[in-house]
């Protein structure tokens, strides 16, 4: 295998093998409220593939079952797409919605374990991670569908959208509990802008496009590059079957974000949205990076810095600011406080584009404004911190961060679990083999 590209060494070296590991050795006390399993996706080429771009390797999905106190198996498996086996994104048709890379992300909706990739269908799974074949809900799903749906904790629906570069640009959707899709819309005056993620609240969704946008000219695989034509907007649509007609689009200053950490209407009925924004030289930052630019090291660096947006929609106003400095990703929070107002959110902190800095995991505190760090190590990389909640409580952040390590100079990768309240180490649970660096996972209760 190729090793000069960044998203193919240290951290992000992939796993050459499909391994089952049982009884995994756990220092501390695994609190026995923690029984269930936790999924992670990411891209993971097969030994002999070089992708020209990190999104285009292959997903491979890692799973950790935890049971009343105890760590009962591991196991990784590849996602069985077409495009694992190298077959092409596009036919003489157009694209495959099938040859997918489906390393983004994982979810479990009404039974159905999914991994997923926004330019194709999703994957289904089964419990033990085998492939069944792309799912496109009974044929209802007739484009891609985001990486990033959203499971409304009140309602149980998931909603998601189809994102495409050629119109329709964007699509709507909303299935129920039963996995089965119930409204679908073409959103108007939407652009082939990139969107990869969104947000829901209470009575909107929310939808993200930055200065990143369709270029056929970018011959990394994935079509997409900065453009200082593209106007970076937000778009404001009522929930409901009759939204769509009443979508409004905002103006926002030039930036693009591809995680959400959540929205919600506040008492003024303004609506605030926040994630992670990179301007125009911290998106080359990472895409030189992402496409194996030569020079730009191993180590991923960063310029994503937290947004918040308070979009007045009676006097068609944005505000927007800078809420913190610390160069972070992937945000999480506790999800039943998804579209609604939330005080804690949590992120992976990163290097700066200067190197300074190393990999944490962050928590904010939003009422007064604190940033607490649990610093991950020398020569340690988290992935994404999930939150699961403790049972039988009533504070936002009593619960636990769930977090894969990757310890290079161990060679080894580990599962962290912290407190949540306080970032202080609850167990540790040791992984039969390193695992790369990747991208989302979900945790799934009993």
């Amino acid at each position: 295998m190729t090793t000069d590209k960044p998203y193919l060494t240290g951290h992000f070296t992939p796993v050459a093998e499909e391994v089952t590991a049982t009884e995994l050795t756990v220092e501390g006390t695994l609190p026995p409220e923690l029984t269930g399993r936790l999924l992670r996706n990411g891209h993971n080429p097969k030994p002999g593939i070089t992708p020209t771009h990190w999104f285009k390797g292959s997903g491979m999905v890692h799973g950790i079952r935890l049971r009343e106190g105890r760590a009962q198996w591991y196991r990784n498996r590849w996602v069985h797409t077409p495009a694992l086996n190298g077959a092409p994104y596009m036919t003489d048709h157009g694209p495959d919605l099938t040859a997918s890379a489906a390393g983004t992300h994982i979810i479990e909706h009404a039974g159905r374990l999914l991994a997923l990739c926004e330019a194709n269908l999703p994957f289904e799974l089964t419990p033990e991670l085998e492939t069944v074949g792309a799912y496109d809900f009974d044929g209802k799903l007739r484009t891609a569908m985001t990486a990033h749906p959203k499971e409304d904790p009140v309602t149980g629906e998931l909603h998601f959208f189809g994102s495409s570069p050629f119109p329709p640009y964007l699509t709507y959707y909303v299935a129920d509990t039963k996995g089965e899709i119930i409204h679908n819309a073409e959103i108007p005056g939407a652009t082939a802008s990139l969107k990869h993620d969104f947000a829901l609240t209470r009575r909107h969704v929310v939808f993200i496009e930055g200065n990143v946008t369709f270029d056929p000219t970018e011959h990394s695989g994935i079509p997409y590059s900065w453009s200082d034509q593209q106007p970076s907007r937000i778009g404001v649509m009522p929930r409901g079957t009759d939204g769509a007609q009443h979508i409004r689009w905002f103006s926002t200053e030039p930036g693009n974000m591809l995680h959400v950490a959540n929205a919600y209407e506040d008492s003024h009925n303004r609506i605030v949205l926040e994630g992670p924004t990179v301007d125009r030289e911290g998106f080359h930052l990472s895409w030189n990076w992402w496409t194996g630019t030569p020079g730009r090291g191993t180590e991923p660096v960063s310029r994503s810095y937290t947004h918040r947006w308070v979009i007045d929609t009676t006097t068609g106003t944005v505000d927007e600011e800078i809420t913190d400095d610390l160069p972070v990703e992937f945000p999480t929070l506790n999800e039943n406080y998804l579209g609604t107002e939330h005080r804690y959110q949590y992120a992976i902190s990163f290097p700066d584009e200067n190197g300074y800095g190393g990999y944490g995991i962050a928590k904010y505190d939003r009422t007064t404004g604190a940033r607490r760090i649990h610093h991950a190590g020398d020569a340690r990389m988290p992935s994404e911190a999930l939150f699961v909640p403790a049972t039988n409580t009533t504070r936002e952040d009593d619960g636990y961060l769930l977090t894969v390590i990757s310890d290079l100079k161990q060679d080894t990768s580990h599962l962290l679990i912290l407190d949540a309240s306080g970032l202080n180490h609850v167990a540790t649970i040791h992984l039969p083999h390193r695992v790369s660096a990747g991208l989302h996972g979900t945790w799934i209760p009993d």
